[in-house]
């Protein structure tokens, strides 16, 4: 009698029922991890976020201390910010947003290639402040939003946790293949 193709896969292909839940201590000790393609994608892109910085105000100064040594942003994947919007798919709005600066914020969002996430950091991003005027507007009127951060200014440790936060979002989408592949 012929054996069965997935008999005669070397030892390095495994299938998968060949471990149940009691038996995942075997598996892990053989160094097999067993996922969906869209939980790996999405665990790739949370760990490998390049922020685009758009300090408008004293928010921008919090903010690039969260980049220095002391809170080393790194450790969450978002090492190097980026100058242009082509190379990176998170902006951080920190500052006021004024309404001749609003379509720059706009043009510049969707320069940036998808996926694409966005944090306002501050209250003057998120509801235009203690400038509470005819100049200024909130930065969701502008782009879509993610992950608000309060505070004036936030301290670093805010706009981790907002990345944090940010990241989470990310792990937890659905279709990431389907996107990616053009078949949504």
């Amino acid at each position: 009698m012929e054996k069965p193709f997935a008999s005669s896969l070397p030892e390095l292909f495994t299938r998968v029922d060949d471990y149940s839940v009691d038996n995942a201590s075997a598996a892990a000790s053989e160094g097999l991890v067993f996922t969906t393609l869209d939980k790996a994608v999405n665990w790739a892109r949370k760990n490998s976020i390049w922020p685009m910085t758009f300090g408008l105000a004293c928010c921008a100064i919090e903010m690039m201390s969260m980049s220095a040594s002391r809170f080393d942003i790194a450790r969450f994947g978002a090492e190097v910010f980026r100058g242009s919007p082509r190379q990176s798919d998170l902006m951080i709005i920190a500052g006021r947003v004024s309404q001749k600066m609003a379509p720059v914020i706009r043009h510049l969002y969707q320069q940036m290639p998808e996926p694409k996430w966005a944090i306002s950091m501050g209250a003057c991003a998120t509801s235009t402040g203690v400038f509470n005027n005819y100049a200024l507007i909130p930065v969701n009127q502008v782009i879509p939003i993610d992950v608000f951060v309060p505070g004036c200014p936030p301290r670093p440790e805010q706009l981790i946790y907002a990345l944090m936060l940010l990241q989470q979002k990310i792990q937890d989408q659905s279709g990431t293949v389907k996107q990616v592949l053009n078949l949504a």
